[in-house]
């Protein structure tokens, strides 16, 4: 027996949210950062190696299924990312920077991920157990309409996410994962009303995951998928004629079957190339800890969203098995196992926004307007209150006034030098009055619309970022950046035939090739050149390794912003 619906909703709080506006929003999210900066510390410059050298690379096809960086295979036994990246490289034009043409690429990837998420809560929203309330008199919200109005909330609320903001503009494997997960997640949502579209969704979500580094996630996603099509299959059957229309044709044999052999195909593959890392590390001796710093990255990552899929869980408890809430809860919490126990916590848990995102739409039909009009209030005192101190502290940076906020820049990213840029200000001064617009439009009288709640934290967070990457894009690309400390190598070396390395991390080697075109060789393969690069761990051990008599220390070189970055420099020494 079906329980009765927690949402109350009349025609008049679903009114489509204008289709310009909402693009415009995705658009201001996903475009800053793409221009003006080059690949970040650490997993962003790392990935961008791994992607030219396959772009380089004049070995055939085998070197696509095996990514090496001076000979290291990736720590993400991932493939399908690093072929994006590459072939990226390779289709752009000659005048176009390859960090840049991979950052297009992975725009792309964000830019579906979105487009994947709004299908999937509008299916969902579809689904009979998610509508509201249907009025003795009539006037309730009609299906295709609430459905619709779920989905931009849906939208709205993914963007706002916290920690969605870094990792949605780096072009790691992590992105090309969440692209893949939220298109499964689509699958599964809209199959029993479509059947080509999320046929497709299914395959390409299912292998993708598993072939970008997330074998054992996208798994068992998949698998808890077919199970849950088989269980979805089995109830309609026993229902029969009593199986609302609003519910779709259904999920079929034939789509079960599909889904099944795409996932054995799936596990085939991911062991075939030996693709599983198995790094599970939960702790007993350190495990409130443990607890404790995963608490603090979930409250602060998934904001604001966890508090309405809480409440969402709440106060739709007694439909825990229907569509629109078991399929997120289950896209939710294999992500959150293996955030709690592997260690790409940050990383696996950006595979749970679409579906806590999905989760925090269907709480909106279920809220109070007192309720409503709190989250209103705090959430334009948090973002105005951010805006603010963006502006001051950039204005004290160009000025030195306040000087305290000036000296706090200065400690932050010492040596860097800023620079006036009039695109960047009037970019960052239509964004800001554009939510000042947005907050005098929240805040008045006019007709209800049920994605209103979220529009606050998508747009704020939309500001801020904006905020970030025009006026404090500059001293943080300084900061993350590699390039600093690759020129003053440059300087020091000029352009040799070659560096050798001893020890060095992924994230130096791809920027030395990259930022400075410089041949990085092995230290240990016997090469013959003029300099070498060596890692301060190796300091202790280093006569050991190199005869001192034949190198001559030339000086450390420093990241202004990293120390635990710095690269000791020797010169070789020539015979007389």
């Amino acid at each position: 027996m079906n329980q009765p619906t927690p949402a109350i909703v009349a025609q008049n709080a679903v009114r489509r949210l204008p289709r310009i506006a909402l693009l415009l929003l995705c658009a201001a999210y996903l475009l800053p950062g793409l221009v003006g900066r080059g690949p970040w510390k650490s997993a962003d410059i790392t990935a961008f190696g791994y992607m030219a050298e396959l772009a380089r690379s004049t070995e055939g096809i085998a070197r696509w299924f095996d990514p090496l960086l001076l000979g290291m295979r990736p720590e993400t036994p991932a493939l399908i990312p690093y072929w994006i990246g590459a072939l990226a490289i390779k289709i752009s034009p000659s005048w176009l920077n390859p960090d840049l043409a991979v950052r297009i690429a992975f725009a792309l990837l964000l830019w579906g991920t979105f487009t994947a998420t709004w299908y999937a809560v509008y299916y969902l929203a579809r689904t009979a157990r998610a509508q509201p309330v249907a009025f003795a008199f009539g006037g309730e919200a009609r299906p295709t309409d609430y459905a619709r109005a779920i989905a931009d909330g849906g939208l709205l609320a993914l963007i706002a996410c916290l920690g969605l903001a870094q990792l949605g503009h780096e072009t790691t494997p992590a992105l090309a994962q969440l692209y893949f997960a939220s298109h499964l997640f689509y699958g599964v949502a809209a199959l029993p009303y479509r059947r080509v579209g999320p046929v497709i969704g299914l395959v390409v979500g299912t292998l993708g995951i598993t072939l970008s580094g997330a074998p054992t996630v996208g798994l068992a996603l998949a698998a808890g998928s077919v199970l849950y099509i088989a269980y979805e299959r089995r109830r309609t059957a026993k229902l029969g004629a009593d199986t609302s229309a609003d519910d779709g044709p259904g999920y079929t044999g034939a789509a079960l079957a599909t889904m099944a052999g795409v996932t054995v195909l799936a596990a085939v593959l991911v062991f075939a190339l030996g693709l599983p890392q198995w790094k599970i590390t939960v702790d007993g001796n350190s495990l409130f800890n443990e607890i404790r710093s995963q608490g603090k990255l979930l409250l602060w990552f998934t904001w604001p969203v966890w508090p309405f899929a809480i409440w969402t869980l709440w106060r739709w408890r007694r439909q825990l098995s229907a569509r629109h809430v078991a399929l997120p809860l289950w896209f939710a919490l294999v992500p959150l196992a293996a955030t709690w126990t592997t260690d790409y916590s940050d990383r696996s848990l950006l595979l749970a926004l679409p579906a806590f995102a999905t989760l925090a739409a269907f709480a909106l039909p279920t809220f109070r307007r007192s309720a409503l009009a709190l989250i209103d209030w705090f959430n334009v005192l948090l973002f105005s209150t951010l805006a603010a101190l963006g502006w001051m502290y950039w204005i004290a940076m160009m000025t030195g006034k306040p000087p305290k906020p000036a000296a706090s820049v200065a400690r932050l990213v010492p040596g860097f030098v800023p620079e006036f840029s009039a695109i960047a200000f009037v970019l960052a001064l239509a964004a800001t009055i554009a939510w000042c617009w947005l907050v005098r439009w929240r805040t008045g009288r006019h007709r209800a619309a049920l994605w209103k709640t979220l529009v606050l934290p998508a747009g704020g967070t939309a500001l801020c970022w904006m905020l970030l990457m025009t006026l404090w894009l500059p001293p943080i690309d300084y900061a993350r950046s590699y390039v600093p400390q690759v020129h003053a190598v440059a300087e020091r070396v000029g352009q040799p035939s070659c560096i050798a390395e001893l020890a060095l991390s992924r994230p130096h080697i791809a920027a030395l090739r990259h930022h400075g075109n410089f041949n990085v060789q092995p230290l240990l393969l016997g090469t013959n050149c003029p300099w070498l690069l060596v890692s301060p761990d190796t300091i202790e051990r280093l006569h050991t390794i190199i005869p001192f008599d034949q190198w001559r220390f030339s000086g450390t070189l420093r990241r202004p912003s990293s120390p635990a970055d710095d690269l000791l420099l020797y010169q070789k020494i020539t015979p007389q």
